[in-house]
């Protein structure tokens, strides 16, 4: 399976706006293809640090600092839109670097903006 960095940041955004701090998505048996996406994504962010993975059997994901980071990164669809671009000049680039490269972009429009950043 593919590594859908749309689907990736739309479940952190998606988490991230919910009131509940914990995110429950069980794997069960007969599950359908999205829901073998969903959950497979859902590993992929907590292997990237993103998310943390919690519970005796798995399937509970809790937020962590990292994951706060990458969505204030790639949260304005413009920033998004140009991470991805610069991302796919390099193949194989990881989510955290996914990440740095966001964080690149949105430092430059604080500086765009007058915002002084030491």
């Amino acid at each position: 399976m593919r590594r859908d960095d749309e689907l990736l940041r739309k479940l952190m955004l998606d988490f991230e706006a919910q009131d509940d701090p914990l995110l429950v998505h069980v794997q069960t048996l007969g599950a359908d293809d999205e829901d073998q996406k969903v959950y497979y994504h859902l590993r992929l962010l907590a292997d990237a640090g993103f998310l943390q993975e919690t519970g005796r059997t798995g399937g509970v994901f809790r937020m962590t600092n990292a994951g706060h980071d990458f969505c204030a990164a790639v949260r304005d669809d413009t920033v998004w839109r140009k991470t991805k671009e610069a991302s796919a000049k390099v193949a194989g680039v990881s989510l955290g670097i996914m990440k740095d490269i966001g964080v690149g972009y949105l430092r430059a429009r604080l500086v765009e903006l007058g915002i002084p950043l030491g």
